[in-house]
């Protein structure tokens, strides 16, 4: 345990103590709705399984709903990554990529066969850092993959500039951003490719599922080669591809959601804002900043601690909000370089990064946090703090 007081801890229940509440916050909400179930079984009785016009209904309706020109479903986020990737860059070329984001990201920039070249993050935003991007581009860098991390856009201009000054391809990995918004303006505006996941945890959730937004024809009609064997023409293939196509299943229960999404989205910003005046009166709780220019969709909430102010370590924090009936999650507990996948790039040049694995940790974040939640939210983060405060 730490070394905070008998006298100040005693009171945690993690110590015995009574708790906040005997009946812990949900940490997501996840559940399908009868209209989700309906559309999936409306599927299932069509006997049309495979990718067809649900599919192509959820990719009319998310071009629209994020500004972009070309819609295409996938198997998952991760495909998506590799359906944008492998168009764009070549075996060698460098990559720059985020130290603080989850691992797809990078690992597919690695089953390219390229080089990642990891870049630190803004400790505020938990973004990639631009500026340190710039300091690390070489002669054989290529493009630029930017995680929109935990909900929040990156920053867009700055990436964009410094991809029209180098000559650089940009992918935006926007798995965690559904509907987030830069300048007022949906994130397939922007970039050479968007890559979306649509994993059961996600804002948006299919089970499994991914999309890829392109606004340039001809990389549109390479990436649907590649999600289906290069196919032209029944067996006809024009090159060599992969299998990563959706299907009408997850296609139909997309649809269903999306119509929820926007309200879903307005929510937790919301519950974004209560935190945020939470924490503001916890000392050593810092709530995340949105990079200026972009509005945020909070896919996760991450708190960062400062544990100068506090006799504890972030796992320890954590464990005695459990017990208070708080559930958290860390996200991350190691920066990228420091992956043993990945650990032969690390160059130790990513100190925020690094350092944001031993102090952040994320809240209940979902459209379903009521009153009562928050009451028991509030409670319990003012109880530890105190009990662990220096």
């Amino acid at each position: 345990m730490s070394t905070a007081t008998l006298g100040s801890s005693a009171s945690l229940a993690v110590n015995g103590g009574t708790p906040v509440s005997s009946k812990p916050v949900p940490f997501m909400s996840t559940a399908l709705t009868q209209s989700d179930i309906d559309a999936a079984v409306a599927v299932l009785h069509s006997g049309m399984l495979r990718a067809a016009k649900k599919c192509e209904e959820f990719e009319t309706k998310w071009s629209a709903i994020t500004e972009a020109k070309h819609s295409m479903t996938c198997a998952n986020g991760t495909c998506a990554l590799q359906l944008a990737y492998d168009p764009l860059f070549s075996c060698g070329d460098e990559i720059l990529v985020p130290a603080w984001s989850y691992i797809a990201t990078v690992s597919m920039v690695v089953a390219r066969g390229c080089t990642p070249v990891f870049v630190d993050c803004n400790p505020e935003t938990f973004q990639i850092d631009v500026a340190d991007a710039a300091k690390k581009i070489t002669p054989k860098t290529k493009g630029i993959a930017a995680t929109h991390l935990y909900g929040c856009p990156v920053d867009i201009d700055g990436i964009e500039a410094l991809a029209k000054k180098h000559n650089l391809k940009v992918v935006y990995d926007a798995a965690q951003s559904h509907l987030a918004t830069w300048k007022g303006q949906g994130l397939g505006k922007f970039g050479d490719v968007v890559a979306y996941s649509l994993y059961a945890t996600k804002n948006l959730a299919t089970g499994e599922g991914g999309l890829v937004t392109v606004n340039d024809d001809t990389l549109a009609r390479k990436i649907k080669l590649l999600r289906s064997h290069g196919e032209t023409d029944k067996y006809l293939h024009e090159q060599v591809g992969y299998n990563y196509r959706m299907n009408d299943i997850a296609g139909a229960i997309g649809v269903s959601r999306l119509e929820r999404l926007p309200a879903q989205t307005a929510q937790r910003q919301k519950n974004a804002a209560r935190y945020d005046a939470i924490l503001a009166g916890i000392p050593g709780l810092i709530a995340p900043k949105t990079t200026p220019g972009g509005v945020a969709v909070y896919h996760l909430y991450t708190v960062k601690m400062d544990l100068s102010k506090f006799r504890c370590t972030r796992d320890e924090f954590c464990k005695a909000l459990m017990a208070e009936g708080v559930p958290t999650a860390t996200h991350y507990p190691r920066s990228l370089p420091k992956q043993p996948a990945l650990s032969r790039w690390d160059k130790n040049d990513c100190p925020i990064a690094d350092s944001l694995a031993a102090r952040v940790f994320c809240l209940p974040m979902h459209h379903d946090l009521n009153d009562d939640h928050f009451a028991t939210i509030e409670s319990a983060l003012k109880k530890v703090a105190a009990a662990f405060g220096v």
